[in-house]
């Protein structure tokens, strides 16, 4: 697969990865039960646990972003994550801030899992590790900018396991479709 192809998948990644951010953003507060005044809108996760309603869509997010860093590279994903804050920002300015930061460390930190598990081919090891790091990270950067609090916790991590399971699920399906930036065996293609 060529450059044209990376990009072909890359740049409707990328518009799917912003969406996500902003979705995740509003649902916080507009979709679910307010348990409280002022909190965020959560829905049940399973368990006995409920999360911020925004949870599955940055589940969803964290493996998004990973096909974006393997098709488009690093600085697409960050201006990607700079471009949802940004949007964010039009629909829940309260909560723009804490996610571009969660999103920012977590994303750090997939630099240092996700891309070295994919240059050695280990691809639903790279998603999986690098989605826990990303969720637990995410989920305690978030929590305590958005709200001053770790409160559901629990329920943030759930969420988001549940669409890393997911993930780990359908990749190998469609991981065939784009070869990492850097991969040469597939870029004569």
């Amino acid at each position: 697969m060529g450059d044209r192809s990376r990009v072909q998948i890359g740049l409707p990644a990328l518009v799917l990865y912003v969406g996500t951010v902003v979705a995740a953003n509003w649902f916080v507060q507009h979709i679910g039960s307010q348990t409280f005044p002022g909190g965020p809108h959560t829905i049940p996760v399973g368990f006995g646990y409920r999360a911020p309603s925004g949870v599955l869509w940055v589940g969803l997010a964290f493996t998004v972003r990973d096909v974006v860093q393997s098709t488009l590279g690093r600085w697409a994903t960050v201006g990607a994550i700079l471009l949802g804050a940004v949007l964010s920002y039009a629909v829940a300015p309260s909560l723009a801030w804490a996610s571009a930061v969660a999103f920012l460390i977590s994303e750090a930190l997939d630099f240092a899992v996700y891309t070295p598990l994919v240059d050695r081919g280990r691809v639903v090891a790279a998603v999986l590790l690098s989605n826990s790091v990303g969720l637990v990270v995410d989920t305690v950067v978030f929590l305590q900018i958005a709200f001053h609090s770790l409160a559901f916790w629990q329920g943030q991590i759930i969420g988001k396991a549940w669409m890393t399971l997911v993930a780990v699920l359908v990749i190998p399906l469609l991981r065939s479709r784009w070869p990492a930036p850097g991969d040469r065996r597939m870029a004569s293609a």
